[in-house]
């Protein structure tokens, strides 16, 4: 029996082979082709996912932890890091030029509805779900959270007596206020309107906003709470008693139709235990040791037993 049928074997094996090497119509394609994409849902593991970030630090972090942690699940990822600003990434999620952004909920929010009034971690997130595009999806929040501040240095605090955001509508209209290229658009009018708050100069400083603080070529900035720079450069940010900064909580952002299942349930093992601290910890490393955001991030999936 183990010989009667070895010329058909061979013969099977061949057209098998042939039929591998996509020479027709298969699907298959060519085996040796690392350039094709896996299909969605294939044996491959769970799909294919293009993850993009915003251009600065922590959202290339992000990307890379979500990035890693999918290619241990036999996801085949791409990565296109340092996009731009919201206006421009969000566009690409919804057209699923991208399949998976790190996003911060509350901005997120403030960005489809800046009249938006949700304080809190839940008020946000059940906000967003009526919200959001139906294109999009959003899945579990992190409690990790890096909020926007309107910051200060310690001599301008001191000099002006600033404790709150309230306080400052006192002195705003002499002080130059720096932050991201978009921060004016989102956040002029809102300011003034709960706050006060106008500002005699706004100044696109971008990722230099902590060091230009420093410097005093501006007097304000705003810094995100988890920049290791607040506290190498001794800044203090302003409080917020009436919220105007919303919960900023890391939360994942997919391309509704070009997620799976598999990317879904990392991505939300990735939140249960991303906290702010160990952001905090992986962002120091990053700005003050120089390492690599890559290296940090898969420091932190081993010891989270996520790689």
């Amino acid at each position: 029996m183990r010989r009667t049928y070895g010329i058909a074997g061979i013969l099977l094996s061949a057209m098998l082979a042939l039929a591998a090497c996509g020479g027709g119509g298969g699907t298959g394609g060519n085996p040796l082709d690392t350039t094709s994409a896996a299909p969605s849902g294939s044996a491959s593991g769970g799909g294919t996912a293009v993850i993009g970030s915003f251009d600065f630090d922590e959202s290339v972090l992000l990307a890379s932890i979500y990035a890693q942690a999918l290619e241990a699940k036999g996801v085949q990822v791409e990565e296109k890091p340092r996009i731009g600003s919201r206006e421009v990434v969000l566009d690409q999620v919804k057209s699923g030029g991208l399949t998976i952004v790190p996003e911060y909920n509350g901005n997120l929010l403030a960005f489809l509805d800046p009249k938006s009034t949700a304080a809190t971690t839940d008020e946000v997130d059940a906000e967003l779900k009526q919200k959001l595009p139906a294109e999009l999806e959003l899945l579990e929040s992190a409690p990790a959270e890096d909020k926007d501040s309107l910051s200060v240095s310690r001599q301008t605090q001191t000099e002006q007596s600033l404790t709150s955001m309230e306080d400052l509508a006192k002195v705003s209209k002499d002080m130059v206020v720096g932050g991201p290229p978009e921060f004016k658009n989102r956040w002029e009018a809102r300011l003034k309107e709960v706050y006060g708050v106008e500002f005699k100069e706004w100044k696109p400083t971008g990722p230099t906003t902590a060091d230009a603080l420093k410097d005093g070529s501006i007097q304000v900035g705003n810094v995100f709470t988890t920049d290791p720079k607040m506290t190498a450069n001794d800044l203090v940010p302003l409080e917020d008693p009436k919220n105007i900064f919303p919960a900023q909580n890391v939360t994942p952002l997919l391309h509704k139709a070009s997620a799976t299942d598999t990317i879904r349930t990392t991505l939300n093992g990735i939140s249960a235990k991303l906290t702010t601290e160990s952001l905090l910890d992986m962002m120091q490393k990053i700005s003050v040791n120089k390492d690599e955001p890559a290296t940090v991030a898969k420091e932190w999936l081993t010891t989270n037993g996520l790689a």
